[in-house]
């Protein structure tokens, strides 16, 4: 599969992705990022409560404008996301994002189809992205660096957009500058970040 056309479109779980290496750092208060009212958020401080919990949201909005052209910022997907029990709220924690309920709320306000995976391994990855279904796979987010020792698998949501021989190509949410949009991750690299669970996402129209 070529992945040169890079069709499906960029979007941070931080409203100024060039800003994720000091947001992610702390080295800037998530509150001064300018753009946050893009995210849907009512103010910056429910901006910075929700952006570093939204890597789901960063990616189904990136399908949603892959296939339908428009949709909400990623805290205001967040919020309907509670709604739905995908996410669920209980003083300053957040449980979730929740694959089941979360798939129904795909399927039931955005008319995707949406499959939970528990068990997933890498070539049906490939067999996905083949098929043109778009696969967000949990991953640990040390994967932005190709890090040589996670101390985890899983924890943070991407989308896998394509593939060749060598390589999966993700839209990282938390990635840095070249780990981003298409972000090469070799397949020899891709399991001691990949938790081998997600949701599968197509179109069915």
């Amino acid at each position: 599969m070529t992945i040169a056309a890079r069709t499906v479109p960029y979007f941070s779980q931080f409203a100024s992705p060039d800003l994720v290496p000091e947001l992610i750092a702390r080295t800037r208060a998530a509150e001064d990022d300018p753009r946050w009212a893009e995210s849907g958020a009512s103010s910056p401080q429910e901006y910075a409560w929700w952006c570093r919990r939204v890597c789901g949201m960063a990616c189904l909005r990136m399908v949603l404008v892959h296939w339908r052209g428009e949709a909400p910022g990623t805290v205001e997907l967040a919020l309907e996301c509670v709604t739905a029990g995908a996410y669920v709220v209980d003083g300053e924690r957040v449980e979730g994002l929740i694959y089941a309920p979360f798939a129904a709320y795909v399927r039931e306000r955005w008319g995707l189809a949406a499959t939970v995976e528990t068990a997933l391994e890498p070539d049906q990855v490939r067999a996905h992205l083949d098929a043109g279904r778009l696969p967000m796979l949990s991953v640990h987010p040390s994967i932005r660096t190709l890090d040589p020792a996670p101390t985890a698998q899983g924890g943070h949501l991407v989308l896998a957009v394509g593939h060749d021989d060598e390589a999966l190509y993700v839209n990282n949410p938390s990635g840095f500058a070249g780990s981003q949009h298409y972000a090469r991750v070799p397949w020899p690299d891709l399991p001691r970040f990949f938790a081998r669970r997600g949701v599968v996402l197509s179109d069915p129209r």
